[in-house]
This record gives C-alpha cells, structure tokens and sequence, in this order.
C-alpha cells in the first residue's frame, strides 16, 4: 500500500506542523476508517518523535502517567507516587520536543484532559499533543475548555468522494491501476464508501485472490467475487 496523500492527510499535515512548532494541541477528526490515525503518524514522523498513548477506556490520570511513562520508555516501572512520576515525565518531555498522541481522546475525563493542561503549562516549550476522535467525539472535545485557548487546529478528515476513487485507488496501490474506473466506483458503492480502511481490506483480498489464481490482473468476475467474500454476499 502507499501513502495517499488526501486532503484530509495534507490537512492534518498544516495543522501538526502549526501544534509542534507552537507546543500547542491539534484534534483530528473523522469517521472511523477514513485514515485519521494514519495521517496524524505519518505526520509526526516528519516532523519529530511521536509518542503514542496505550490506555484503557475511560482512563484515569494515572493510567496516563503509567501510558506516558512506557511511551517515553523511563526505566523501570512508573512510581507510585504521582509527584515523582511526574517528575520523570516532565524531564523528559522538557528533553526534546515529542509529539503525544491520543486515540479516543472523547473518553478522557475532565481529570485527564486537566493532566494535559498541567503537562502544557508547566513544560517551557508547552506540549505538543494530538487528540484523535471520532466524529461524534467533537461536541466532547469543543466542551474541554483548555484545548480552546491551547490548540493549533481542527482538522476533519472526510471520507474520499465517489469521483475521486478513479485516481485514488490506483495511487493506494497499483493492482487498481488496471481497473475500470466505473468499476472502481461500484466497489467503493457498495462496499468502501470513500473509507481507507475498507480500500486497504479489498486490496488486501484482491491480492489473495490473484495469488490464488495465478491470474496477472483482477477482472470483473474475480471483483464480484471479492465483494460477494467481503460482505457476505450482500448485493447493493
């Protein structure tokens, strides 16, 4: 697969690059699938050294500290005490610029997104976090009242349009490139509806099935039947 570089991702590009050199927030938003995660990292690898948050649903502050304390990679496991865990944190975020990112940041409690406002406002630099929602996560985001005074940017990612796919897809990868684009465009139909996600499972199943059948490029039968294994058979 290769980097598509939507606008939702050239988008999301403006809006990092704006939050990492102010030590600001930026939230990204989206529907599920349309590449909101992918855009943010690829974006934060330009830039500097992403660090990325692994915590449970509805965390607590010191899920965070415990989250932050292995993505920073201190040694040995986070103290107990929030204070001296936050001491090491605090010190190695103040080391070089990081860029913290956040999946599912709408199941923060008000006393997670009130340690990120610490963590802003103590650091010299601020902080550079990126908030990763969905977009029914918006109306919680826009509520938190410290990213509206310390965030850079809302970047929505919307899913590719149907005229798009033609050149899309075959810039995804190039198996599409041999593809009609009506085509194209049907599979998106009744199937993908302009989200990455589904593009990168139908190309993942496309090529399963030219492997299986030694077949040098898909044709409408293998496309059908490709489709008929994603979705059960469903027709549109």
């Amino acid at each position: 697969m290769r980097t598509l570089l939507t606008p939702g991702m050239l988008a999301v590009g403006d809006a990092l690059a704006d939050a990492y050199a102010q030590g600001r927030f930026v939230c990204v938003l989206g529907d599920c699938g349309v590449g909101k995660t992918f855009a943010v990292h690829t974006a934060a690898r330009r830039l500097g050294e992403p660090v990325p948050l692994d915590v449970r649903a509805q965390p607590a502050p010191a899920d965070l500290r415990a989250a932050l304390h292995r993505a920073l990679k201190l040694c040995g496991q986070a103290p107990a005490d929030p204070g001296a865990a936050d001491t090491l944190i605090r010190h190695a975020l103040a080391a070089r610029p990081r860029i913290v990112v956040v999946e599912d940041a709408d199941r923060l409690s008000a006393s997670c997104f009130e340690y990120l406002r610490f963590l802003h406002d103590d650091l010299p630099q601020g902080l550079c976090g990126v908030l990763i929602a969905a977009a029914r996560g918006e109306r919680r985001l826009r509520a938190q009242r410290m990213l509206a005074t310390r965030s850079a940017g809302w970047p929505y990612i919307w899913p590719l349009t149907r005229d798009q796919i033609p050149h899309a897809a075959p810039a995804l990868h190039p198996l599409w490139q041999s593809v009609e684009p009506g085509d194209l465009k049907a599979l998106d139909a009744r199937l993908a509806d302009g989200c990455l996600r589904r593009w990168a499972v139908l190309t993942l199943h496309t090529q399963r099935a030219l492997a299986a059948t030694g077949a040098s490029k898909p044709d409408g039968g293998m496309l059908q039947a490709v489709a008929d294994r994603v979705d059960g058979g469903r027709r549109p």
